[in-house]
């Protein structure tokens, strides 16, 4: 226990599902955390929540997809406990779904804006705190979807998260002498509100349970536990990988 004694993290989408129980993982385990989403009032309960459990945490709420944004999460981190050593950049939407010649451009260019151009603009200002720290750890949140399989009316979303995969190859071998891993989590389906606007029927949602190996979908707090490995020493010579935590999703045909 306590494996992050001593480091910061920021968590962004931190007011529900993977990023809440990360959060709450992270603080458990000796981090202070910096936790961000849109919604103020969920990210305030959660720094209540990990004061209750004698952790740290502060808020700062905003759009990931704005560069300002991205820069003063990192300079809280930095004036409020000294440095940054993890980001959990997990913060992403589904964005407009269909076949894909009905996707508007303006429904394409928000999905690439808030899943990939903000996994850039976070690494842009977290890579420079993490070079002060000496070392870090850096993990984005992408999917299977668009990597080990196709899914019909998801162009949008796969290609915004297949791209976070080249990013994470390019910045971990960029920062890898100067001590930062970099890497992504790619979760198979997992019981979150965000889950909803695709599975919103028992049928449905029968349906892709069966599609994983474990006939089931994860819980966030299982995804959070991933999370943590690819944070701690644990993980400490893991960089450049796409590491799936997806119930066998990728390789079930049953």
């Amino acid at each position: 226990m306590n494996s992050l004694n001593g480091k910061t993290a920021i968590v962004t989408g931190a007011s529900s599902g993977i990023g809440y129980e990360t959060a709450k993982l992270f603080a458990r385990e000796g981090a202070r955390v910096v936790v961000a989403a849109r919604r103020g009032n969920e990210l305030d309960k959660l720094v209540a929540e990990i004061a209750g459990e004698g952790g740290e945490a502060v808020a700062l709420a905003g759009s990931v997809g704005d560069a300002a944004y991205a820069k003063a999460l990192v300079e809280l981190a930095e004036e409020k406990f000294g440095g940054l050593d993890i980001a959990f950049n997990n913060a992403g939407i589904n964005g407009e779904m269909g076949p894909t010649p009905d996707v508007s451009l303006g429904g394409w260019q928000e999905t690439i804006d808030i899943n990939l151009t903000s996994a850039f603009l976070a690494a842009k200002y977290q890579l420079p705190a993490m070079q002060r720290r000496g070392g870090g750890s850096l993990i984005f949140t992408s999917t299977f979807v668009g990597h080990t399989a196709g899914m019909p009316g998801t162009a949008a979303y796969a290609a915004s998260k297949a791209g976070l995969i080249g990013l994470m190859q390019t910045l971990a071998v960029e920062f890898g002498p100067q001590g930062i891993r970099v890497n992504a989590l790619l979760p198979g389906g997992t019981d979150t509100t965000m889950a909803e606007a695709w599975i919103d029927t028992p049928e449905k949602r029968a349906f892709v349970e069966g599609m994983h190996a474990l006939k089931r979908l994860a819980k966030p707090a299982e995804i959070a536990r991933s999370v943590l490995y690819l944070a701690s020493d644990a993980s400490s010579f893991t960089t450049g990988t796409a590491m799936l935590v997806d119930g066998g999703v990728s390789i079930n045909r049953t």
